[in-house]
């Protein structure tokens, strides 16, 4: 509870102020909540996605509380609203009624990874020589068991020489967290031995996993933006993701598509990939295209003019 006080206080109280008296035009906030009192500036919120409605039973009652009364009620005064995406766009207006022209699509952008020769925690047992990539919390909505159910086709496919790394951290909450039914698939096909799970990876550490990977595997069923395939572009590393969501809106035509409810199809897409060195290298040459449209330089520049709009 101090924790969700001491937010609001700084949110609705201190920061209103401090604004007023520095004399600022604008307060733009990257979390979603912004100041519900306007004294003499204008807001801009940062919507990510729509989790706060679409999984309310994965957000602290106090939180869901503030969010529902502050963070909405300011976001609706709001001079605009940003999203990471026109599919965040999408469910942020199926819920806040406000008009379309109030949501603007900013996308975001990948951070410069610091490129280790190897890994800070030493080698990794693997088994196989090569191995597919997933990043990311090891919650329910990121579907990582169709990953393991996929290897296992796979193999049975005689395709043996693939392990999949699944870097990440259990989900502190427990209604969110998806490890134990991923861990029981992983036994029930008995690829202890070819599913490794490092656990969280240093910024030094993720490159190397990204540079050294088959592929990346994206099998989320709800994301607001999927940083991890701009990463994986910037390691010319081929992406397959799940057909929905963000993650077309994103990958563009550098990515393959597959349905994550379906780990027969994904089967077939890693099959297409590992057994066709051209589309392999068409898809990396489209990640390198693709990634010109993200920067972060890309990002400001469209932050300065919604600035400037709302400053005439």
């Amino acid at each position: 509870m101090t924790e969700h006080l001491r937010f609001f206080v700084w949110k609705q109280i201190t920061l209103p102020l401090k604004a007023l008296m520095n004399g600022c035009d604008i307060v733009f906030c990257t979390d979603f909540f912004v100041p519900y009192i306007n004294l003499n500036f204008k807001t801009i919120p940062v919507f990510h996605d729509a989790f706060f409605w679409e999984y309310p039973e994965h957000y602290n009652k106090y939180w869901l509380k503030i969010f529902y009364t502050f963070g909405v009620g300011a976001a609706k005064k709001s001079a605009f609203i940003s999203t990471p995406t026109d599919y965040a766009k999408e469910r942020v207006l199926f819920f806040l009624p406000v008009t379309p022209e109030k949501i603007i699509t900013v996308f975001e952008a990948p951070k410069t990874l610091i490129k280790n020769e190897s890994l800070s925690t030493g080698k990794i047992n693997l088994n196989t020589k090569k191995y597919f990539l997933h990043i990311g919390t090891f919650e329910k909505r990121k579907n990582l068991v169709c990953l393991v159910e996929a290897l296992h086709l796979l193999r049975l496919e005689g395709f043996t020489d693939y392990s999949l790394i699944l870097c990440g951290q259990i989900s502190p909450k427990n209604d969110m967290d998806g490890s134990a039914e991923l861990l029981e698939t992983i036994r029930k096909y008995n690829l202890q031995e070819y599913v490794l799970m490092p656990g969280y990876v240093e910024d030094g550490d993720l490159s190397w996993y990204y540079r050294n990977a088959e592929l990346y595997l994206f099998p989320s069923v709800n994301e607001g933006f999927g940083l991890p395939v701009l990463e994986a572009f910037q390691n010319d590393l081929p992406v397959l993701v799940a057909d929905n969501t963000c993650l077309p809106e994103v990958g563009g035509d550098a990515v393959l598509s597959f349905n994550p409810y379906n780990p027969t199809d994904l089967t077939t897409k890693l099959k297409q990939v590992i057994s066709n060195p051209e589309i392999k290298l068409r898809l990396i040459n489209k990640g390198r295209k693709r990634l010109e449209n993200f920067s972060w330089e890309k990002t400001a520049n469209h932050f300065l003019e919604i600035f400037k709009k709302v400053k005439h």
